[in-house]
Protein backbone atom coordinates (compact mmCIF):
# COMPACT_ATOMS: atom_id res chain seq x y z
CA UNK A 1 0.00 0.00 0.00
CA UNK A 2 2.70 2.49 0.98
CA UNK A 3 4.91 1.80 -2.01
CA UNK A 4 1.92 1.79 -4.34
CA UNK A 5 0.79 5.18 -3.03
CA UNK A 6 4.26 6.63 -3.58
CA UNK A 7 4.26 5.17 -7.09
CA UNK A 8 1.04 6.99 -7.91
CA UNK A 9 2.24 10.25 -6.37
CA UNK A 10 5.58 10.10 -8.18
CA UNK A 11 4.00 9.44 -11.55
CA UNK A 12 1.93 12.59 -11.08
CA UNK A 13 4.85 14.65 -9.80
CA UNK A 14 6.82 14.04 -12.99
CA UNK A 15 4.20 15.93 -14.97
CA UNK A 16 3.29 18.59 -12.41
CA UNK A 17 4.18 21.38 -14.82
CA UNK A 18 5.59 24.82 -14.17
CA UNK A 19 5.63 26.35 -10.69
CA UNK A 20 3.26 29.09 -11.80
CA UNK A 21 0.66 26.48 -12.70
CA UNK A 22 1.03 24.81 -9.30
CA UNK A 23 0.70 28.18 -7.57
CA UNK A 24 -2.41 28.97 -9.60
CA UNK A 25 -4.08 25.71 -8.61
CA UNK A 26 -3.38 26.22 -4.94
CA UNK A 27 -4.51 29.83 -5.16
CA UNK A 28 -7.79 28.83 -6.75
CA UNK A 29 -8.48 26.08 -4.21
CA UNK A 30 -7.54 28.25 -1.21
CA UNK A 31 -9.72 31.07 -2.55
CA UNK A 32 -12.75 28.79 -2.87
CA UNK A 33 -12.20 27.21 0.53
CA UNK A 34 -11.90 30.63 2.23
CA UNK A 35 -14.88 32.00 0.31
CA UNK A 36 -17.15 29.07 1.20
CA UNK A 37 -15.95 28.20 4.70
CA UNK A 38 -14.50 31.40 6.13
CA UNK A 39 -11.03 32.98 5.96
CA UNK A 40 -9.89 31.93 9.45
CA UNK A 41 -7.81 28.71 9.27
CA UNK A 42 -8.59 28.01 12.95
CA UNK A 43 -12.29 27.78 12.16
CA UNK A 44 -12.01 26.42 8.63
CA UNK A 45 -10.16 23.10 8.85
CA UNK A 46 -10.25 22.59 5.11
CA UNK A 47 -8.49 25.91 4.61
CA UNK A 48 -5.93 25.08 7.28
CA UNK A 49 -5.09 21.79 5.57
CA UNK A 50 -4.74 23.50 2.19
CA UNK A 51 -2.43 26.18 3.61
CA UNK A 52 -0.24 23.56 5.29
CA UNK A 53 -0.14 21.51 2.09
CA UNK A 54 0.71 24.58 -0.01
CA UNK A 55 3.56 25.57 2.29
CA UNK A 56 4.91 22.02 2.15
CA UNK A 57 4.89 22.28 -1.65
CA UNK A 58 6.83 25.56 -1.36
CA UNK A 59 4.03 27.84 -2.50
CA UNK A 60 5.06 31.41 -1.57
CA UNK A 61 3.25 33.04 1.33
CA UNK A 62 2.14 35.94 -0.85
CA UNK A 63 0.25 33.55 -3.14
CA UNK A 64 -1.62 32.11 -0.15
CA UNK A 65 -2.31 35.53 1.38
CA UNK A 66 -3.54 36.97 -1.91
CA UNK A 67 -6.03 34.12 -2.37
CA UNK A 68 -7.41 34.63 1.17
CA UNK A 69 -7.61 38.41 0.73
CA UNK A 70 -9.46 37.90 -2.53
CA UNK A 71 -12.01 35.69 -0.78
CA UNK A 72 -12.29 38.15 2.10
CA UNK A 73 -13.14 40.92 -0.35
CA UNK A 74 -16.07 38.96 -1.70
CA UNK A 75 -15.18 39.62 -5.33
CA UNK A 76 -13.48 37.58 -7.99
CA UNK A 77 -14.46 34.49 -9.90
CA UNK A 78 -17.01 31.94 -8.83
CA UNK A 79 -15.70 28.45 -9.51
CA UNK A 80 -17.70 25.25 -9.43
CA UNK A 81 -16.52 21.68 -8.92
CA UNK A 82 -16.46 19.39 -11.93
CA UNK A 83 -15.51 15.71 -11.81
CA UNK A 84 -14.76 13.45 -14.77
CA UNK A 85 -14.25 9.71 -14.58
CA UNK A 86 -13.10 7.05 -16.97
CA UNK A 87 -10.48 4.53 -17.99
CA UNK A 88 -6.92 5.33 -18.93
CA UNK A 89 -4.37 3.43 -21.03
CA UNK A 90 -4.12 -0.22 -20.05
CA UNK A 91 -7.58 -0.17 -18.48
CA UNK A 92 -6.62 1.74 -15.32
CA UNK A 93 -9.29 3.79 -13.54
CA UNK A 94 -9.03 7.59 -13.44
CA UNK A 95 -10.79 10.41 -11.58
CA UNK A 96 -10.16 14.01 -12.66
CA UNK A 97 -11.27 16.77 -10.26
CA UNK A 98 -11.55 20.33 -11.58
CA UNK A 99 -12.47 23.82 -10.42
CA UNK A 100 -13.98 25.75 -13.31
CA UNK A 101 -15.76 28.95 -14.25
CA UNK A 102 -16.73 27.48 -17.64
CA UNK A 103 -17.98 23.89 -17.61
CA UNK A 104 -18.17 23.62 -21.40
CA UNK A 105 -14.52 24.64 -21.82
CA UNK A 106 -13.34 22.32 -19.08
CA UNK A 107 -15.26 19.33 -20.44
CA UNK A 108 -13.82 19.92 -23.91
CA UNK A 109 -10.25 20.17 -22.59
CA UNK A 110 -10.50 17.06 -20.41
CA UNK A 111 -12.26 15.07 -23.13
CA UNK A 112 -9.44 15.84 -25.57
CA UNK A 113 -6.92 14.48 -23.06
CA UNK A 114 -8.82 11.20 -22.97
CA UNK A 115 -9.42 10.98 -26.73
CA UNK A 116 -5.79 11.69 -27.69
CA UNK A 117 -4.25 9.23 -25.21
CA UNK A 118 -6.09 5.96 -25.73
CA UNK A 119 -8.40 6.63 -22.77
CA UNK A 120 -12.17 6.44 -22.46
CA UNK A 121 -14.30 9.03 -20.68
CA UNK A 122 -17.17 7.54 -18.70
CA UNK A 123 -20.24 8.92 -17.00
CA UNK A 124 -20.63 10.12 -13.40
CA UNK A 125 -19.89 7.28 -10.98
CA UNK A 126 -18.19 5.14 -13.62
CA UNK A 127 -15.19 4.41 -11.38
CA UNK A 128 -15.50 6.56 -8.24
CA UNK A 129 -17.29 3.72 -6.42
CA UNK A 130 -13.98 1.82 -6.63
CA UNK A 131 -12.12 4.52 -4.67
CA UNK A 132 -12.24 5.37 -0.95
CA UNK A 133 -11.98 8.96 0.32
CA UNK A 134 -9.07 8.63 2.74
CA UNK A 135 -6.69 10.59 4.92
CA UNK A 136 -3.19 9.37 4.04
CA UNK A 137 -0.10 9.69 6.25
CA UNK A 138 3.37 8.36 5.42
CA UNK A 139 6.32 8.82 7.79
CA UNK A 140 9.53 7.10 8.88
CA UNK A 141 9.10 4.32 11.43
CA UNK A 142 9.36 0.60 12.01
CA UNK A 143 6.69 -0.13 14.64
CA UNK A 144 3.23 -0.06 13.14
CA UNK A 145 1.77 -1.80 16.20
CA UNK A 146 2.85 1.09 18.45
CA UNK A 147 1.38 3.56 15.96
CA UNK A 148 -1.87 1.62 15.84
CA UNK A 149 -2.06 1.60 19.65
CA UNK A 150 -1.47 5.38 19.73
CA UNK A 151 -4.34 5.95 17.31
CA UNK A 152 -6.66 3.51 19.05
CA UNK A 153 -6.01 5.22 22.39
CA UNK A 154 -7.08 8.47 20.71
CA UNK A 155 -10.33 6.75 19.66
CA UNK A 156 -9.57 7.10 15.95
CA UNK A 157 -11.09 4.87 13.31
CA UNK A 158 -8.26 3.48 11.13
CA UNK A 159 -8.86 1.97 7.71
CA UNK A 160 -5.42 0.39 7.33
CA UNK A 161 -1.84 0.63 8.55
CA UNK A 162 1.34 -0.80 7.05
CA UNK A 163 5.07 -0.77 7.69
CA UNK A 164 7.30 -1.24 4.66
CA UNK A 165 10.93 -0.32 3.93
CA UNK A 166 11.21 1.76 7.09
CA UNK A 167 8.09 3.77 6.31
CA UNK A 168 4.71 3.60 8.05
CA UNK A 169 1.57 4.33 6.05
CA UNK A 170 -1.72 5.10 7.80
CA UNK A 171 -5.08 5.28 6.04
CA UNK A 172 -8.13 6.67 7.83
CA UNK A 173 -11.52 8.10 6.81
CA UNK A 174 -11.00 11.62 5.44
CA UNK A 175 -13.05 13.05 8.32
CA UNK A 176 -10.37 11.82 10.75
CA UNK A 177 -7.51 13.75 9.13
CA UNK A 178 -6.85 16.25 11.92
CA UNK A 179 -7.47 13.73 14.70
CA UNK A 180 -4.86 11.40 13.20
CA UNK A 181 -2.33 14.18 12.63
CA UNK A 182 -2.80 15.56 16.14
CA UNK A 183 -2.45 12.13 17.78
CA UNK A 184 0.70 11.26 15.81
CA UNK A 185 2.29 14.66 16.46
CA UNK A 186 1.54 14.56 20.19
CA UNK A 187 3.03 11.06 20.42
CA UNK A 188 6.18 12.09 18.55
CA UNK A 189 7.07 15.79 18.56
CA UNK A 190 9.81 15.19 15.96
CA UNK A 191 7.66 13.37 13.42
CA UNK A 192 8.08 14.50 9.82
CA UNK A 193 5.40 13.46 7.37
CA UNK A 194 6.48 12.39 3.91
CA UNK A 195 2.77 12.53 3.04
CA UNK A 196 -0.13 14.05 4.97
CA UNK A 197 -3.01 14.45 2.58
CA UNK A 198 -6.61 13.64 1.76
CA UNK A 199 -6.91 11.50 -1.33
CA UNK A 200 -9.08 9.02 -3.20
CA UNK A 201 -7.43 5.64 -2.73
CA UNK A 202 -8.26 2.81 -5.17
CA UNK A 203 -9.66 -0.44 -3.85
CA UNK A 204 -7.76 -2.35 -6.56
CA UNK A 205 -4.65 -1.63 -8.62
CA UNK A 206 -3.87 -2.07 -12.31
CA UNK A 207 -0.31 -2.74 -13.44
CA UNK A 208 0.67 -1.11 -16.73
CA UNK A 209 3.93 -1.32 -18.65
CA UNK A 210 5.52 -0.78 -22.05
CA UNK A 211 3.56 1.33 -24.52
CA UNK A 212 0.63 1.62 -22.11
CA UNK A 213 2.93 3.12 -19.47
CA UNK A 214 4.35 5.65 -21.93
CA UNK A 215 0.87 6.61 -23.11
CA UNK A 216 -0.30 6.91 -19.52
CA UNK A 217 2.54 9.33 -18.70
CA UNK A 218 1.52 11.42 -21.71
CA UNK A 219 -2.10 11.26 -20.54
CA UNK A 220 -1.17 12.58 -17.08
CA UNK A 221 0.97 15.29 -18.64
CA UNK A 222 -1.94 16.43 -20.82
CA UNK A 223 -4.33 16.54 -17.85
CA UNK A 224 -1.86 18.50 -15.75
CA UNK A 225 -1.51 21.02 -18.56
CA UNK A 226 -5.24 21.81 -18.27
CA UNK A 227 -5.64 24.97 -16.20
CA UNK A 228 -8.89 23.79 -14.59
CA UNK A 229 -7.61 20.39 -13.45
CA UNK A 230 -6.86 20.36 -9.72
CA UNK A 231 -6.26 16.69 -8.90
CA UNK A 232 -5.91 13.41 -10.78
CA UNK A 233 -6.50 10.12 -8.96
CA UNK A 234 -5.83 6.73 -10.52
CA UNK A 235 -5.12 3.10 -9.69
CA UNK A 236 -2.24 2.59 -12.14
CA UNK A 237 1.00 1.01 -10.98
CA UNK A 238 3.73 1.44 -13.56
CA UNK A 239 6.05 -1.57 -13.79
CA UNK A 240 9.26 -1.80 -15.81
Amino acid sequence: MGRAYQNRKESMAKTAGAKTKVYSRYGREIYMSAKNGGDDPNGNLSLRRLIEKAKKDQVPTHVIDRAIEKARGGGGEDYSIARYEGFGPGGCMVIVDCLTDNNKRTFTDVRQCFVKNDAKLGGPGAVSHMFDHQAVFVFKGDDDEETLETLMMADIDISDIECEDGMITVLAPHTEFFKVKTALTEANKNIEFEVDDISYEPQTETEISGENAATFEAFLAALNDCDDVQQVYHNAIIVS
